[in-house]
């Protein structure tokens, strides 16, 4: 069932390792069919060394195994939120990458101050609030789902396609597995940014035009970046 796209999962998941997002088994990738509304996600707690494609999971949106062997992600319950929430998006990253992880501890929204973060994310990327005593004593990752859903009200998830969740990590999301490992570098990469230019310039400046320009000119109506498909 579903063989393709646990391939895909599972190339996905291994993309993490690779680009140096995960430590142990600290991270997880999911994508989903929208044609049956099943989602393929890596399972819980196995090592990237010995992952294949048969291990991968795949669950229903209401969190029912369908086919595996192996318990899904526990981060499974936040994934399926998001795909209920947003049906734009087709896959979901989670990690715990060191700079937006840092972020995420802070409490703290990474700021649109450069071209790199406006190419992709045309806000800053939120952070929620905390999570409640009730939220965490109860279905904790379903919870955690709906947190990040609560913080996008307003929010475009496409525009955006990624958040931190305070005190614990970031997640990002995107048309597929791929997209949203591709969304999750780059948060990485725009955390890492932001925290040495506030470190350099603490009064730094963003011009907001220049936000404008660049998320516009990849995903506006008019974009013009890269090659048009003949």
């Amino acid at each position: 069932m579903l063989e393709e796209l646990k391939a895909k999962v599972c190339k996905a998941n291994l993309e993490l390792v690779e680009h140096g997002l995960v430590i142990f088994t600290w991270g997880n990738v999911s994508a989903i069919d929208r044609s049956t509304g099943l989602v393929v996600i890596k399972p819980s707690g196995v090592s990237y060394d010995d992952m294949k494609p048969e291990d991968m999971v795949v669950v229903d949106l209401d969190g029912n195994v369908v086919e595996g062997d192996l318990n899904p992600s526990s981060d499974t319950p936040t994934h399926l939120a998001l795909y209920r929430a947003w049906p734009e998006i087709g896959g979901v990253v989670h990690t715990h990458s060191t700079y937006a992880t840092a972020w995420a501890q802070a409490g703290r929204d990474i700021p649109n101050i450069g071209t790199t973060h406006a190419d992709y994310f045309h806000n800053a990327i939120p952070c929620t609030e905390s999570m409640t005593e009730e939220e965490v004593k109860g279905a904790y990752e379903l919870e955690t789902g709906n947190v990040i859903i609560k913080r996008f009200e307003g929010l475009n998830p496409v525009h955006t396609p990624g958040v931190l969740v305070k005190n614990h990590g970031p997640f990002s999301w995107g048309k597929d597995g791929f997209d949203a490992v591709h969304n999750a570098v780059v948060m990485e990469q725009v955390a890492k940014m932001a925290y040495i230019a506030y470190g350099v310039n603490p009064n730094l400046t963003m011009n907001d035009l220049l936000i404008e320009k660049h998320f516009n000119r990849k995903h506006g109506p008019n974009a013009y970046y890269g090659q048009k498909k003949k």
